[in-house]
């Protein structure tokens, strides 16, 4: 069979079952007497495995093997759940991860495991109390698998068939360990049973058997009038079947659900019936499959198509906008009509294009909570990380931007934010520090907030620093307000560590997090309270294809400023310049504002004359404001951010250019980039 195109669909799942484990793994160290915990761990690895194997991935699915029988030994009570074994399963997810990212970068998902094999087997079959009867639970489970369960109303079925000359059989099939399509051949086996008898139940339940979410064995429950040598004849007579054990069921002999509840472990108890006896209840149980059975509403699409998309959309935005400049030349009623109803439905189609590459923040969250609990091991503090709004949407470029800074800013709140528990318990606090992650939507744009109840930020410190390395002069830093000193840590080279470590220290960290940021057209703000804790809050664009932006003149030539760096626009007399700091100022509002003439920021050929008035936008970046002076507005529009290519890619202040309606390139200006 061809596997590499099922490789795709592999790594994806892979993915969300490792995501899966490490969340269940952190759920399973604060609650380790859940056992429905342990269930869900050992199915996405169970999943894992099952897959792994299907595609030939021998290491990876020996690893998850290993870690598996850990897990059936929590569930069966004979292991404890402990941190010395919870740290094990950790660093064998961690492998898995490292071999499933190998496997997506191309790579054959090898690896060097046969440390974290070797504690895996120490636990298993290690001195600690129980695990004799481990093994032999396991021996047991498989040499026999063990029986079903029956709600009384099967037993009944059961019984008056037995009255009626039939005979009950469990019937226990083992498939081959290189059993590529496992749900054929589960079919193949209830076909041929299904011809001589009526098929009561299964273990796991049929939607489990056929989307192939069991390992090799599986029980069926069948009402026949053969034999037992017969019915066992025939299951064998299925290719890729390694075992086949068939033993018979007695009045008298089931075992109720009831009794299950307190000897078994919750996921026995999951049980579905395949068929009845009796037409009536054959009915019943078909609709109520039916209605079981959920249709799935969605579909795994390549990031690829949907950019290719979107690329097609833009180019549709742009001959919108050359449609809307010919029907205002031409002004027909019946053009206008037209070019104004594909304006609608083609903002229809930009609302469901940019949905569709809506991702939840929670893709980059999810990560956050096993990072936590390892650095606050390596620094010996105890931590709990709080998310919120998970759910709220960003474009999938900003979401694959935004993972590396977060990382940065959440490793310095725990290193040098949140103090050890000796600190805070002399402080008067809690020993747990507290990192709170929330994210909002807020009008065009989604606020990410960082916050802990550490230490806060020492200003006297932060403002020395800066001096001593020159990153601000002892006259500016008098200047400074609150904020402004805080964003200092945010300069390159900047660090108030004492020592280097492995976590900070060396001054490369918060730089990256700030021209990250800034590059995705966001920006990011610090409030501190030293004593009390810190936040960072970034603000970013929901998405960074097509933006508003407010078009202006300048001279000959046309500029877009994007309306989410604009305060506001106004028309200023000439005499109201004043001069401060060898710079043209206006006092606006009572705050003094810098003027930037555009026609000297980008060196635009002038003709000389010199207005009585100036059109200024005012834009902002954090508390930062600034004036830019223009010839006149044209007008509010949507347009396509286009990047200027590789030639072009240092153009001060400028973030790219759009084509408008009638052919003419508009270059985009980066305010962040003016105000800095």
């Amino acid at each position: 069979m061809e596997m590499s195109q099922y490789l795709e669909i592999f790594i994806e799942e892979s993915k969300e079952n490792l995501q899966a484990c490490n969340e269940q793994l952190l759920a399973l160290e604060k609650h380790p007497n859940d056992l429905s915990i342990v269930n869900e761990i050992f199915r996405a690895a169970h999943t894992l495995k099952g897959m792994a194997a299907t595609m030939g991935y021998d290491d990876l699915a020996n690893l998850t093997h290993k870690m598996e029988n850990v897990l059936d030994g929590i569930r069966n009570g004979v292991l404890a759940v402990t941190p010395g074994i919870l740290d094990v399963v950790f660093q064998a997810v961690d492998d898995l991860e490292a071999m499933v990212f190998s496997i997506a970068d191309g790579g054959d998902g090898k690896r060097d495991v046969s440390d974290v094999v070797r504690l895996l087997q120490q636990i298993e079959s290690g001195d600690a109390p129980g695990t004799a009867a481990e093994q032999e639970v396991a021996a047991t489970a498989t040499a026999l698998p063990s029986r079903l369960t029956y709600e009384a109303y099967e037993q009944t079925v059961i019984e008056e068939a037995i009255e009626q000359g039939f005979k009950c059989f469990e019937i226990s099939v083992s498939l081959r360990e290189d059993c590529l399509l496992k749900a054929a051949r589960v079919y193949m086996v209830f076909e041929l049973l299904e011809k001589d008898g009526e098929v009561i139940k299964s273990d796991p339940p049929v939607d489990q058997l056929e989307e192939e979410r069991f390992d090799r064995d599986f029980t069926v429950s069948i009402l026949t009038m053969e034999s037992a040598e017969s019915m066992a004849g025939k299951v064998e007579s299925v290719s890729e079947i390694d075992r086949v054990s068939i033993s018979p069921i007695e009045t008298g002999t089931f075992r109720s659900s009831e009794d299950t509840f307190t000897e078994s472990s919750p996921e026995k108890i999951q049980h579905e019936i395949v068929e009845k006896s009796t037409p009536r209840l054959k009915e019943e149980n078909a609709e109520n499959v039916k209605k079981a059975a959920p249709s799935s509403k969605t579909i795994r699409v390549n990031i690829d198509r949907l950019d290719i998309l979107m690329n097609l959309f833009e180019e549709l935005v742009i001959d919108r906008g050359r449609l809307e400049e010919i029907s205002k030349q031409f002004d027909n009623p019946e053009l206008n009509e037209t070019v104004e109803r594909m304006t609608r439905i083609s903002g229809d189609l930009q609302s469901i294009i940019l949905n569709m590459r809506m991702v939840p923040v929670e893709t980059v969250f999810n990560r956050f909570p096993r990072m936590v609990r390892q650095l606050a091991k390596d620094l010996d503090k105890q931590i709990e990380l709080e998310i919120e709004g998970a759910e709220t949407e960003l474009d999938r470029t900003v979401i694959d931007e935004i993972g590396d800074p977060l990382v940065h800013l959440i490793r310095n709140a725990i290193d040098h934010g949140i103090e050890t528990p000796e600190v805070r318990t002399k402080h008067g606090k809690e020993p747990f520090g507290t990192v709170k992650l929330k994210a909002y939507h807020s009008g065009n744009h989604v606020f990410i907030e960082l916050e802990d109840d550490g230490a806060g930020i020492n200003k006297e410190k932060v403002l020395q620093k800066a001096i001593d390395k020159g990153i601000v002069s002892s006259d500016q830093a008098l200047t400074l307000s609150d904020r402004q000193i805080y964003e200092l840590i945010l300069s390159s080279g900047f660090s108030t560590a004492e020592k280097l470590s492995d976590i900070s220290g060396r001054g490369v960290g918060l730089d990256v997090v700030r021209s990250t940021i800034e590059s995705l057209g966001g920006s990011i703000t610090i409030d501190s309270t030293v004593g009390e804790g810190s936040r960072f809050s970034i603000q970013l664009p929901l998405t960074l294809s097509i933006i508003a932006v407010m078009l202006v003149d300048v001279k000959s030539e046309k500029y877009a400023i994007p309306l989410s760096s604009i305060i506001e626009t106004a028309i200023i007399k000439k005499e109201d310049v004043l001069h401060a700091h060898n710079q043209k100022v206006i006092d606006f509002r009572g705050k003094v504002v810098p003027l930037l003439f555009l026609e000297e920021v980008f060196e635009v050929p002038s003709e000389g004359d010199e207005a009585d008035q100036y059109s200024i936008v005012l834009v902002r970046k954090g508390e930062k404001t600034a004036a830019l002076v223009v010839d006149s507005f044209i007008g509010q529009q949507e347009v396509v951010l286009k990047s200027l290519g590789h030639y072009l890619n240092d153009i001060f202040a400028i973030s790219g250019a759009t084509i408008l309606g009638d052919g003419q390139v508009a270059l985009i200006i980066d305010c962040n980039a003016l105000i800095h």
